[in-house]
């Protein structure tokens, strides 16, 4: 099996032979491992005044990080950013790292078009609109979900992505910013019709949130995602209870305690790791990765101590 096809058989929860697929939502540690920076961390200002030749140099330069990052620490699957930041730009470089890795990993863009926590900005105009104006955030919300549904349409036609990433963040360590009843209202409608829609056009879905999400999880599940992502620990969300109750319809994707990578000791690393692995496997439907990213900041020796673990404990006989 391609690492593709290895990553696909785990969002249908189809057995598999060897190691569990595994990927990094994010990995910023390229810098350490590699002497090069992260694509999303790259400033372009002077894109526009650039010759061809001097752009094409910096996209094989992004294509070469991904691909180094996959081969050596044996990811499946690419997340990649839209960064130097135009639609036809990230499509130039996604089309590259195929090319020049004969199709071999699921790749994925962010893809979400529904309500996130919003920033310290907007949180309280936002508050406000949820009730002086239900209809219009609907409306917003329907629009936002349409032109999503667009654009993946137009990728199917320039590019090969396997799925997207649907990355807004609904929940804080303590719950859901939203009530049940309030994401019932003004998310989870539209985050179903937005995976509707994309599975129609023959892409898979991973949704990520980070925190508490026991409150609203029978409703994501109930949009039928592909996977859920980060199954968040240091929220008090355990893998082993999400799949007691829901592992035969989602695949799971974590969920490594990266506070715990950040602060913790190596053998508390080595435990998460295990028990990840432990109650993540039994069945298929896991992968492995850590509860949010390799995030900036994090030791990559902290990172590679549980990659060790997954590479020689994580494997179905």
């Amino acid at each position: 099996m391609t690492h593709k096809e290895r990553f696909i058989a785990a969002l249908e929860r189809r057995p598999i032979k060897g190691r569990v697929p595994t990927f990094e939502l994010v990995f910023f540690l390229t810098m350490e491992a590699f002497g090069k920076l992260h694509s999303s961390m790259r400033a372009f200002g002077q894109w526009d005044q650039m010759s061809e030749k001097e752009r094409q140099l910096h996209r094989q330069d992004i294509v070469d990080t991904f691909r180094m990052t996959m081969e050596k620490y044996e990811h499946d699957a690419c997340f990649f950013h839209p960064n130097p930041g135009s639609r036809e730009e990230m499509i130039r470089e996604i089309n590259m790292f195929n090319e020049q890795t004969n199709n071999e990993y699921f790749v994925m863009i962010h893809g979400d078009a529904t309500y996130a926590i919003p920033d310290g900005n907007s949180m309280l105009q936002f508050s406000y609109r949820l009730v002086d104006e239900p209809d219009k955030v609907k409306d917003d919300a329907e629009r936002m979900v349409d032109n999503a549904i667009k654009n993946a349409a137009y990728l199917k036609e320039n590019t090969d992505i396997t799925g997207f990433a649907l990355c807004s963040d609904y929940c804080l360590n303590t719950g859901p910013f939203l009530s049940p009843d309030q994401f019932a209202e003004f998310v989870a409608p539209y985050l179903k019709r937005l995976i509707a829609g994309y599975r129609d056009l023959g892409y898979y879905t991973i949704k990520h949130t980070d925190g508490n999400i026991m409150p609203i999880i029978d409703q994501l599940v109930d949009c039928k995602p592909d996977a859920l992502h980060s199954i968040d620990p240091q929220a008090g969300v355990d893998i082993a209870e999400v799949k007691r109750l829901y592992g035969d319809k989602v695949c799971l994707c974590g969920n490594v305690n990266c506070g715990l990578l950040q602060t913790g000791t190596d053998e508390e690393c080595i435990e998460s790791a295990r028990y990840c692995l432990k109650h993540g496997m039994p069945g298929g439907g896991y992968v492995f990765c850590t509860s949010n990213c390799a995030y900036t900041g994090m030791a990559l020796e902290r990172y590679e101590l549980i990659w060790k673990v997954w590479h020689e404990e994580g494997i179905y006989k």
